[in-house]
């Protein structure tokens, strides 16, 4: 298998977590996996992109422009921002809660329905709502795991179930490892 994963956000979502589970889990069945990750002038509220490139034909571990197979977007405003990694026949999951910007002072109104509406006209996407999936865990904290869920979900992301459940296993700590595991479920549910 070949994949090139591109994950954006801002900091705090958990982006890089979940490049980190996607990697470990490609790396567990047996495929080179590279992982790099840029973060923004801000820990909280800056972008945060992270490229996983899964397979043999994977040199080097950022994806190049229009190379990305799956985009998995956190934040509306980010995934128009790295649309321009997606392949042709690309897929996009997104988030649509989006996250306002530190830029957007005062009465800026933003609420990424122009965003998600961009993106459905550029390639085939599936939309989630992060509070909703996550509303059963407490927190959107989850999101980062229920979003691999729907990537699973879709077959988009290529690995195998129980892979990314060992995987969540091993890297969440203990104590959240039963809410991750519910909130892959979750993230799996929606698409089905």
């Amino acid at each position: 298998m070949n994949k090139d994963i591109m994950i954006c956000g801002v900091g705090g979502q958990g982006t890089v977590l979940a490049s980190r589970i996607i990697a470990a889990s490609a790396m567990e069945e047996g495929f080179t996996a590279h992982s790099a990750e840029t973060i923004g002038m801000a820990q909280r509220g800056g972008p945060v992109t992270s490229h996983v490139r899964i397979g043999e034909s994977a040199f080097s571990p950022l994806i190049p422009v229009g190379g990305a197979d799956l985009l998995i977007a956190f934040e509306p405003s980010e995934a128009v921002r790295n649309l321009k990694y997606l392949k042709k026949d690309g897929f996009v999951i997104v988030n649509r809660i989006p996250v306002k910007p530190t830029s957007l002072n005062g009465g800026a109104e933003y609420d990424g329905k122009a965003e998600i509406d961009f993106i459905r006209s550029k390639c085939r996407c599936l939309v989630v709502d992060s509070d909703e999936l996550c509303a059963p865990f407490g927190s959107s904290k989850f999101f980062n795991v229920a979003v691999l869920g729907a990537a699973l979900g879709s077959g988009e992301l290529g690995l195998k179930e129980e892979t990314v459940c060992d995987t969540i296993i091993k890297i969440v700590p203990e104590r959240f490892t039963e809410k991750n595991l519910a909130a892959l479920t979750a993230g799996m549910n929606v698409v089905a």
